[in-house]
């Protein structure tokens, strides 16, 4: 073999070699992102004061457990079968949560978008009951315990009706008889997995979508029942656990009052801090919140 045959081959074997070695690493850092960490841009202000527009939010996914799934049929819309490990910690009340968004694309149903997520903070673990009153969350009867933005409740429980827009004061289950808004919802039972619930009228309303999500299928809501194979469903057992998210601008968010209750499924990670701001309007960095924790 001549030199200049082996200086080809060295060069094939180094570029071999560099691709190899480069899609290793860049294989690894998807695996990464998609299962241990993520880094999402906040574009509202539904979480003031605690983030603002253009932070940049490091959000751990080990802390309440990795998610194992088909990544390939989750990114082309396929429902998947989600396995989560387990974490070092829990949610709690208060935590500040990213999860995918649970109507993508249509009110009808809850579906998950790889895409598309919402930060929030969790004011309802499973097997609490919540209410609010006058625009004050409660928890289980207890109201000495703050959950959420407290100020802000404060703000909006002193609002008339007429002061609010169009579309915010009323909310779940939009319906006339129960009437629920932002200022007098409830109470709402948060289902843990293993729950046994009776199916009544407003149950039924309440908890539809979610059944729907657990089962796969739509469910007809007929005769004040929900309607499964044509036989009224009485009696419903969950095999879920679910969460009450609550944006800290309470009076502009589109949160769990709006469009009811987060499957765990959906549950991305623990916002853990800012790791960088960059202003929306003068597109300058904001030092005073690099590397700023999240409470």
């Amino acid at each position: 073999m001549n030199n200049k045959n082996k200086i080809i081959r060295k060069i094939g074997n180094t570029v071999l070699n560099l691709f190899y070695y480069t899609s290793i690493v860049v294989f690894g850092f998807i695996l990464l992102r998609v299962f241990v960490f993520g880094s999402y841009k906040i574009p509202t202000d539904s979480m003031e004061p605690a983030i603002v527009p253009g932070d940049y939010v490091l959000v751990n996914k080990l802390a309440y457990g990795a998610r194992l799934f088909n990544l390939f049929d989750a990114v082309e819309g396929k429902q998947v079968k989600i396995k989560r490990m387990p974490g070092y910690t829990h949610i709690k009340n208060n935590d500040v949560v990213v999860f995918h968004i649970p109507h993508p694309n249509t009110w009808d149903k809850i579906e998950m978008n790889m895409s598309k997520y919402f930060i929030k903070r969790c004011i309802g673990l499973p097997g609490d009951t919540l209410r609010i009153v006058n625009g004050i969350y409660t928890l289980n009867s207890d109201t000495s315990k703050r959950l959420g933005n407290y100020q802000e409740q404060l703000a909006l429980s002193g609002k008339p009706k007429d002061a609010f827009p169009e579309g915010v004061y009323n909310t779940l289950p939009w319906d006339t008889i129960l009437n629920w808004n932002i200022k007098d919802f409830g109470p709402i039972y948060i289902p843990k997995k293993g729950d046994h619930i009776i199916l009544d009228k407003a149950n039924a309303l309440l908890y539809k979508k979610i059944i729907e999500w657990e089962k796969g299928y739509s469910l007809p809501f007929e005769n004040d029942s929900l309607r499964d194979n044509g036989k009224p469903l009485q009696v419903y057992t969950f095999s879920h656990n679910y969460y009450f998210m609550g944006g800290d601008k309470v009076e502009n968010s589109q949160d769990s009052r709006y469009w009811g209750l987060l499957p765990d499924d959906l549950i991305v990670g623990k916002a853990s801090l800012v790791w960088k701001s960059m202003s929306p309007y003068s597109n300058t960095f904001r030092w005073n919140r690099f590397m700023k924790s999240i409470e």
